[in-house]
């Protein structure tokens, strides 16, 4: 991958760290159904992993669906300098969100609905998790949750316009909330204060903007300079052309 790729990758794993609370408080209380239901059975650590790896796994699995349609749009469609810019433009609306300083990403939640409508029966069916298997399907199913934060990063994870980029930063993602999903007891009360501090959030959020800024400073010099290239190599194309002819 090329170093924007890589950064966007640790940008992902970022946002989902910082997304700590918004986990909490979408998904806190069925990971903690489901460390109660194993209690005393010595299956709580295997539930709760099994859960997190079907999440991740589900995250993983539509970021390379919407990979493979910016590759769409990027080698038909053309869109190739727009999706760069329009991932640094999410980038700088995720970090206002994560922030809290604008939330105009929510719009992103309530599309979901629709989506969550047919996978709820599913859930319900599965929701007596009993073992580690169970666990893994029932952690896919709720990956798919109407979440304006897990769609935001899709979005973004479409304007890589590749399907492993887009398998791999959603999976960043999914990995960046396991802190705040996996940690228990006092050490899970220290940490969820930490990630939710706002002195951090509000530092993190500047690196993500800025990290988008610059990549939406890059694209619109890339597309400045490309028609100049154009004519170059046109004018190049004539001149070998004049020199055959004569």
């Amino acid at each position: 991958m090329s170093d924007v790729s890589d950064m966007s990758v640790l940008a992902m794993f970022v946002i989902g760290l910082m997304g700590a609370g918004h986990c909490v408080g979408m998904c806190g209380g069925i990971v903690a159904a489901l460390g109660f239901a194993a209690e005393g059975k010595g299956r709580r650590w295997p539930i709760l992993l099994s859960y997190n790896l079907g999440r991740i796994l589900s995250y993983s699995v539509a970021g390379g669906l919407v990979g493979l349609l910016g590759l769409f749009g990027r080698e038909y469609l053309f869109l190739g300098p727009w999706l760069r810019g329009l991932s640094g433009v999410l980038l700088i609306l995720m970090g206002l969100y994560l922030a809290d300083w604008w939330r105009v990403l929510s719009w992103l939640e309530r599309g979901g609905q629709y989506i969550w409508r047919y996978l709820q029966p599913l859930v319900n069916g599965l929701f007596r998790v009993t073992g580690a298997g169970r666990g893994f399907m029932f952690g896919m199913l709720w990956g798919w949750l109407p979440c304006g934060l897990v769609y935001s990063a899709l979005a973004f994870a479409a304007t890589t316009a590749e399907p492993l980029s887009g398998v791999l930063a959603m999976a960043a993602f999914g990995v960046g909330t396991l802190p705040a999903m996996l940690a228990g007891g006092a050490f899970s009360t220290q940490l969820k204060q930490w990630l939710q501090s706002r002195l951090l959030r509000s530092l993190m959020a500047l690196v993500l903007i800025l990290f988008g800024a610059w990549i939406v400073w890059s694209a619109m010099a890339h597309a400045h300079h490309q028609p100049v290239e154009a004519a170059s190599e046109k004018g190049t194309s004539n001149t070998d052309h004049q020199h055959m002819h004569h």
